[in-house]
Parts: structure tokens; C-alpha cells; sequence
């Protein structure tokens, strides 16, 4: 049964959980980590570990994008960011970081960002972003927007893409316009395509069985990382507590597959998510995978610098967020330490896999299937 406060006469609000507000408890058994898997596939695709990049050009290069599918997980590149955009990139990006050391207007940076992305789409440049990536060997996936996906996926096919990942802070599967312009229809879109479908993002069951629907293959629960980021308090007032909100998404996949008969639709989960314990928290509430920003972030291969800011923040009227300085750019640690260790560090920012295969082994659980059942304990 759903919990419900009253806020005032006459109104009642549910009450949710934040990943901080639960723990994971361990059972009565525990087991090595060395035992454990990380190991997930999504349709044809296997990744050695559950960690996909928010597709944003703070993290996400082409070269990026190789090295995070070499370790195993998963690079979404932006198809309409930087790099579909111009072709250097990385001193529009330096450009975009020394205005934001500067400290002296904290909203400079990110006019930058909305000047870089007035620019026109070129399909060639984003085409050879996408082709690079495929010639590598890893899994190619590319995020769009639902009101750029009808345009940019026949370049994004033709490029070699793999996974499509439709986005936005919030999505459903009934857009409702009054406009001149057809709405994406998700279902009939994702039936023409011969690529799966990654869609979202979501906040609770209904949206997510609506989603589930459409036939993709994944589901993206969540707003993206809050640190930097506007959508929740400041600009929109929207948002759901991700511990909530996916355990919601899971029991949405538990309806479809029930539903179906056996279609297994992926739970994603895309927002709070800075450290190994809360990538921990995320798939025990449910997650198969999780979407990483500001841990990303802070590897030398990343794009930004040690800066990190969400997709949203060059929005071109509304930006929902700011660049967040996260690491030095001297001395970043390389990726393989941010995701494998080893570390000093004891606060979980880097290492983050071996943590989760240690969470997971402490709780007696050999695979991420398994983990989703662990028992948790809510704070009050």
C-alpha cells in the first residue's frame, strides 16, 4: 500500500525514498567477490558491467565513448551535441571551461554551451562520430531527442548505430501537440527499426508500462544527475525520488513481463547516482544498469576537463543546468581506476565496480538478477 501524507486541507502527497534514504541489508551468507558477475545484455548486446555515460560532451568523445565500451561498459554519444555540430571540438570545449574558472559570471559558461549548439546539425560530421565508434569493435549507441529522432536516425543507421536511445528529461509515449508538426509516435517508430530502443526518461509505473509498450528494449528511470543540474527545484519543480522511482519501473517490467508472457523490458537508472554505494542502492531497488555523470566525469579521458554538466544545460531558452567542477584537470585518474581500482580513495568515487561486486558478494549474491531481491531498510 502506497503511504500517503497530508500537506493540507484537503491535499495528500506520496512519500518516496531518495537512494539515501535506504540501505541494503546482507543476508544470512556472503561470498567472495571474485564469484561475483556485473555482466548484463541488452538484446543482442553484452556488457561486462551495468554503467552506461549520460550522453553529454562533458564525457562522451567518439574516443571516450571506445575506452568506456573496452571496460565493459556502455558510451552514449550525444547525436546532437558538439560533435555533430564542429569540427574542433576540443578547443570549443577548453573554451567553454576557461570561461568557467573564471567564476566571475556563473551563467557565461553556459550561454557558451547555448552559442555552440546553435550551430547547425551537419549529418556528415555526426555520421563519421558514429562510424569511428563502430570501427572500434564496441557497441555504438547514440542518443537523440524525441523531436530530433525522425530526422537524425536514418544518418545514425547508415553510420553503423547499434543501440538508438531516445531522451529527454522526461518523456512519455504520448506526446499531445496542437501544433503543425506529428508528434513522434514511439510504437510505430520503434517497429520500423531494426535497432533496438532505449527510450526515456521516466518517473513512475504508469508512464513506465506505457513505455514498455511502445517495444523498447529499455527504459531510463530518473532526471539525470542532480549535481548541477536544475530540472527538480529550480526551473520545473519536477522530479521523483530515484529509489522510489525505480523500484515503480521495476514493478512495471514485473506487470509487462507478466503482461507479454515473457518479454523482459531493461530498468535504467539515471539520476543521484555519484558513488558506489548509490550505484549499489540503484540495483538493488530494481535497476539492470545504471547511468553514470560526475564519477565519469573525473577520468582523464573525459571531455570536460573535470567539468561536468547534463545535455540539458544548453537547452536554447531554458537551460536546466551548470557546470560543475568535479576533479582537477591535472592529475585526473585514468578510467581504469575510476571503474576497477585500485584507489585510496574511501568514499567511493573511484573503484566503483569493485565496490558494487563487493556490495554484492557481501550480500550473497552472484549476479545482478540475484541483487534486485536484496532486502533494504528504509530511513526514517
Amino acid at each position: 500500500m502506497q503511504d500517503h501524507v497530508e500537506i493540507g486541507m484537503g491535499r495528500t502527497a506520496r512519500r518516496t525514498f531518495e537512494l539515501a534514504d535506504i540501505n541494503i541489508v546482507p543476508s544470512r551468507r556472503t561470498r567472495s567477490s571474485k564469484e561475483v558477475s556485473t555482466a548484463w545484455q541488452l538484446d543482442a548486446y553484452r556488457f561486462e558491467i551495468p554503467i552506461l555515460s549520460h550522453p553529454t560532451d562533458a564525457l562522451v568523445s567518439p574516443q571516450s565513448a571506445v575506452e568506456l565500451g573496452r571496460h565493459g561498459g556502455l558510451g552514449v554519444l550525444n547525436g546532437e551535441g558538439l560533435w555533430a555540430r564542429h569540427r574542433d571540438v576540443e578547443a570549443k570545449i577548453a573554451e567553454v571551461v576557461r570561461i568557467a574558472e573564471d567564476e566571475i559570471d556563473p551563467t557565461a559558461a553556459v550561454r557558451k554551451l547555448q552559442e555552440l549548439h546553435a550551430a547547425p546539425i551537419d549529418p556528415d560530421l555526426l555520421g563519421q562520430a558514429v562510424s569511428s565508434i563502430r570501427e572500434s569493435g564496441v557497441t555504438t549507441a547514440v542518443r537523440v531527442s524525441p523531436q530530433k529522432a525522425a530526422e537524425l536516425t536514418p544518418v545514425l543507421v547508415a553510420a553503423g548505430v547499434e543501440l538508438l536511445v531516445i531522451h529527454g528529461t522526461i518523456i512519455s509515449a504520448e506526446h499531445v501537440s496542437q501544433g503543425d508538426s506529428e508528434p513522434l509516435n514511439l510504437k510505430t517508430f520503434i517497429a520500423e527499426l531494426d535497432v533496438p530502443v532505449i527510450a526515456g526518461g521516466v518517473h513512475d509505473h504508469r508512464t513506465a508500462l506505457h513505455l514498455m509498450r511502445t517495444g523498447a528494449a529499455a527504459v531510463i528511470v530518473g532526471y539525470g544527475s542532480t549535481a548541477g543540474a536544475t530540472t527538480t527545484g529550480e526551473v520545473l519543480g519536477i522530479g521523483v525520488p530515484m529509489a522510489t522511482a525505480i523500484a515503480d519501473a521495476a514493478a512495471a517490467r514485473r506487470d509487462y513481463l507478466d503482461e507479454t508472457g515473457g518479454r523482459y523490458v531493461h530498468v535504467i537508472a539515471d539520476g543521484d547516482i555519484h558513488n558506489s554505494g548509490e550505484l549499489a542502492k540503484a540495483i538493488a531497488c530494481g535497476a539492470d544498469a545504471a547511468v553514470l555523470g560526475t564519477p565519469l566525469a573525473a577520468a582523464a579521458s573525459a571531455p570536460g576537463r573535470g567539468y561536468y554538466w547534463s545535455a540539458a544545460a544548453a537547452h536554447p531558452s531554458m537551460p536546466r543546468g551548470a557546470l560543475l567542477a568535479v576533479a582537477e584537470d591535472e592529475g585526473r585518474p585514468d578510467l581504469q581506476t575510476v571503474l576497477h581500482g585500485p584507489t585510496d580513495d574511501p568514499f567511493g568515487h573511484l573503484n566503483i565496480v569493485g565496490a558494487l561486486r563487493r556490495s554484492m558478494a557481501k550480500a550473497g549474491y552472484s549476479d545482478l538478477k540475484e541483487f534486485q531481491k536484496v532486502g533494504l531498510s528504509a530511513c526514517d
